[in-house]
């Protein structure tokens, strides 16, 4: 059973790379335009990163991702996830 749910996870990690390499992709084309636009985005980008970084880091020290490995991995996992949707969703919205 334990096995399953850490396969599973490697699936899902899997898919999220394919998301997370789509926004890397809306990204260049965005700071590809060297505009104001490209460097709100970039701070955007470097801002997203510490906020998330500071998050899950404040999350595992206070116990709220979990106590168990599978648990705090699945936490990290869907934080990340959700943060690599919302970005997904409003690069590709232009």
């Amino acid at each position: 059973m334990c096995g399953l749910r850490w396969m599973t996870f490697a699936a899902d990690t899997m898919a999220l790379t394919v998301d997370a390499a789509a926004v890397v992709g809306l990204r260049l084309v965005r700071l590809s335009m060297l505009d104001a636009s490209a460097a709100a985005e970039a701070w955007l980008m470097v801002e997203e990163k510490w906020e998330s970084a500071a998050l899950l880091q404040w999350g595992a020290l206070s116990g709220q991702l979990g106590s168990r490995p599978h648990d705090v991995a699945s936490a990290s996992f869907d934080h990340v996830r959700r943060k690599v949707a919302a970005n997904r969703r409003r690069l590709a919205q232009r």
